[in-house]
């Protein structure tokens, strides 16, 4: 699998991004169609793609780094079928040569549903595992989300490992 780092998706790449997300996260967090999930995109600002991209050039996983509030955030979705094989690893290590500070939300609530029926599980100690800090005081709390703010910076050691 190769990692590929551009500032715009293809037509192709936006629908295979669109299908990730509504395959692998929540049912209550899907996008009704892929003109909402465009214009998500559209919103964030100075935005850097990593695309994961398999030997068939099918698209395994994304991540994109976008600036909100002064802070430089991202989120990443990988295929389930890829999960558990550190190619989440090797792409959050692909943004960090490229940003010094990273924020996320992270689903923290085991359970949800996704479209598929299977339940959805919380990434959060792979985050942790991958020297992310847990601002617990920075929660989001609604009926489609429970999450909580995690970061990162350069050159700093989490308190978790």
């Amino acid at each position: 699998m190769e990692i590929s780092v551009q500032s715009f998706l293809t037509h192709t790449q936006l629908h295979a991004a669109y299908q990730l997300w509504n395959d692998e996260y929540p049912e209550k967090l899907q996008y009704q169609n892929i003109n909402d999930f465009n214009g998500y995109l559209d919103n964030l600002g100075n935005k850097q793609y990593f695309l994961l991209i398999d030997e068939d050039d099918i698209l395994q996983g994304w991540s994109a780094t976008f600036l909100r509030n002064n802070e430089r955030w991202f989120a990443i979705i990988l295929n389930s079928k890829v999960q558990g094989k550190k190619y989440g690893t090797r792409i959050l290590n692909e943004i960090k040569k490229h940003e010094t500070l990273l924020a996320g939300w992270v689903i923290d609530k085991e359970g949800e549903l996704k479209s598929n029926g299977s339940k959805y599980a919380s990434p959060l100690a792979f985050y942790i595992k991958n020297g992310f800090k847990v601002l617990e005081d920075y929660r989001i709390e609604s009926e489609k989300l429970s999450a909580v703010k995690i970061s990162w910076q350069s050159g700093s050691i989490s308190m978790y490992q």
